[in-house]
């Protein structure tokens, strides 16, 4: 990454890396700066954070069938572009 602020966009895309503790020590210091002044981009990061600790348990023992099948149809016919 580059030496000027982040943009939203790029504090998106490294939201993961962030929360596992796997990006630069500079880069993690621009990240925080931008998440000062960026009511977006915290509210990006809480949503992350509810998500990771809500879905983090699941295995595929824990999810009825009756929902693993739908989701598994769904991800058939995804594709990414």
């Amino acid at each position: 990454m580059s030496a000027e602020e982040l943009t939203c966009q790029e504090v998106v895309e490294i939201l993961n890396d962030y929360l596992e503790g796997v990006i630069a020590p500079d880069d993690r210091l621009r990240l925080e700066e931008h998440l000062m002044i960026c009511e977006g981009c915290r509210n990006s990061l809480a949503q992350l954070e509810t998500t990771m600790r809500l879905t983090g348990g699941l295995t595929e023992e824990t999810v009825p069938a009756e929902v693993m099948a739908p989701l598994l149809e769904a991800f058939r016919g995804w594709r990414r572009e």
